[in-house]
């Protein structure tokens, strides 16, 4: 299955929660006016676009509609599709990887599927013909580490570990210190889960950024932070707050195919305009796919 076909399949939810609502609002004789209008907005509002998004979009309708004289309702439907194109783009975001070794830190709370999306990053690099180091940076929680041994194992990269407990910085220390005599391509560091709003657990994680910028000036050259498409608009609020603390360069939104709440990447555009590099879009391991906002756009709205 092609990619566009894996995320249409992957958007189907999102699709019935949204786009069908919308084509049902506006199928018929329905009358263009306010009462229309602020239906939409709230059906954007439940797909979870975001408030502000919301607005913006029907505000954009408003103007189109006067602009353009439309009378008929069901032309809605692709005033928004437009729209919601120009807003996402069409540039694909593709990951820095000019630096050799180049360091990749993946953060994300809990329960995202941050290992997973680095071991199914390592064997797309892999398949790149990059040479992988992977870093065991999350030494709290017990099955971490065996955890991202066994995606070393399944896609042919060393893992650089300390013992359960371990300070994350020191295993970072020797990590970098590993790629650069090995020789790799690209480093990916796995953190520790972290809730966005744990002052210590960010401070530790920015202790962990100043120790590989020493180690090697410049690094890391990304930060990608991992999302849950189901948690919505708690999405949003998380990438603004790891932002703020370190940096996101990207993100890597998974479960998409699991959840009716995929508006959130549009969301996630015009409220913090940090591109998505990457979407999850099932359970296999070459299931992580580079994010194209024109496909995205295209593949929900195609019925």
């Amino acid at each position: 299955m092609g990619f566009f076909s894996m995320l249409r399949e992957g958007l189907t939810k999102t699709r019935q929660g949204f786009v069908s609502k919308i084509e049902n609002l506006v199928s018929g004789s329905k009358k263009i006016d306010d009462g229309l209008f602020e239906e939409i907005e709230e059906l954007l509002i439940q797909a979870d676009v975001g408030v502000n998004t919301a607005v913006e979009l029907v505000e954009r309708l408003r103007k189109t509609v006067k602009e353009k004289k439309i009378e008929d309702a069901s032309e809605l439907k692709d005033v928004l599709k437009e729209q919601i194109k120009k807003i996402m783009g069409e540039e694909k975001y593709l990951l820095n990887l000019e630096n050799k070794p180049s360091v990749l830190v993946v953060i994300g709370v809990n329960g995202v599927g941050k290992t997973t999306t680095i071991g199914k990053l390592a064997h797309n690099l892999k398949l790149e013909g990059k040479k992988v180091l992977l870093a065991a940076g999350d030494t709290f929680r017990a099955a971490a580490v065996d955890q991202l041994e066994i995606w070393g194992k399944r896609v042919g990269c060393d893992v650089i570990k300390h013992k359960e407990g371990a300070d994350p910085a020191a295993v970072v220390y020797d990590a970098v210190q590993a790629a650069k005599a090995r020789e790799s391509d690209v480093l990916i560091i796995d953190t520790a889960g972290r809730l966005h709003t744990k002052t210590n657990l960010m401070e530790e994680l920015k202790k962990v950024f100043r120790v590989i910028s020493r180690v090697l000036p410049g690094a890391p050259h990304e930060v990608l932070l991992v999302l849950d498409a189901a948690t919505g608009q708690n999405a949003i609020s998380q990438a603004r707050l790891f932002t703020e603390a370190v940096g996101v360069t990207g993100i890597a939104l998974t479960k998409l195919d699991g959840t009716a709440k995929g508006g959130v990447v549009i969301g996630i555009k015009t409220e913090l305009d940090i591109p998505v590099k990457f979407v999850g879009i099932g359970e296999k391991i070459d299931d992580l796919k580079e994010f194209s906002p024109a496909d995205f756009v295209e593949a929900l709205f195609e019925n």
